[in-house]
């Protein structure tokens, strides 16, 4: 009997690096840096798994196919990016504005009433960098944080659904559900995972605009109020606590999703 040889597909970041179909070669700052043998396996592959912000723009320049897309990674921890996008595909999202400069912040009080929601627009994660915004003090505070603000309705919830989209298909569904008194839902600020199943409109309304802004690799936020549903916002690095507590082997998941040829 002879044995299966597997054939590895390429990828840079470690995320797959327990894949047994998967050679991870690392993120190199300088492409010099890769032997000349990395460096023909990156040219000659069909695809490139988890390339990094910097590498996905220049495949895509060079038309290399990547996972996830270029797409995906244009909007990696980017919400001001992310609300253009929504707001562009008039996907439903709490109303928002972003306010640049002394003049334009002096005017946010009459768009926005207390309270309302502030947050880190760039590289924050994990519910850190966002705030609740209760009074005047609250917004100078966090004023003195960021040099974009970026402003959102509040739409007051103990929970939201996180709806994990992988290829082009909703892999994973929870909700969250946020600790008393903590108006964020993050699982890393002590939010608790339900796995009750999450509505059939939720999951259509992830998938959907997962599509439209051609993200293949999204963990996407929902909440639902006043019996509407508003996407938050979309996590390109998500955690996989829900995994693990649904017995789901992510692992095991991105190898069969592989070799089936399904990313």
């Amino acid at each position: 009997m002879t044995k299966r040889t597997i054939k590895k597909v390429i990828a840079l970041e470690a995320r797959l690096r327990h894949c047994k179909n998967v050679m991870t070669l690392g993120v190199r700052p300088n492409f010099s840096d890769y032997s000349p043998q990395e460096a023909d396996l990156i040219r000659q592959a069909q695809k490139v798994y988890y390339p990094t912000t910097f590498y996905a723009e220049l495949f895509d320049a060079m038309g290399k196919i990547t996972f996830p897309s270029y797409h995906t990674y244009k909007c990696v921890q980017d919400k001001i990016k992310q609300t253009a996008l929504l707001n562009l595909l008039e996907v439903p999202h709490p109303r928002t504005r972003v306010f640049y400069g002394k003049r334009q912040k002096n005017a946010i009080c009459n768009h926005f009433k207390f309270p309302f929601i502030a947050k880190i627009p760039r590289g924050s994660a994990m519910g850190r960098g966002v705030y609740l915004i209760q009074n005047h003090d609250d917004l100078i505070s966090y004023l003195s944080l960021s040099t974009a603000a970026y402003i959102q309705e509040y739409l007051p919830s103990d929970r939201d659904m996180r709806i994990v989209i992988i290829g082009k298909e909703v892999v994973h569904a929870y909700w969250r559900i946020a600790r008393k008194g903590e108006f964020r839902s993050n699982v890393a600020l002590g939010a608790t995972i339900s796995l009750d199943p999450v509505p059939q409109k939720a999951l259509d309304l992830a998938l959907d605009t997962a599509r439209k802004c051609q993200w293949d690799d999204v963990g996407i936020d929902i909440v639902e109020h006043d019996g509407k549903l508003y996407i938050l916002e979309a996590n390109m690095k998500y955690g996989r606590e829900g995994f693990r507590q649904a017995g789901i082997d992510y692992t095991k998941l991105m190898e069969n999703m592989i070799e089936e040829q399904r990313i």
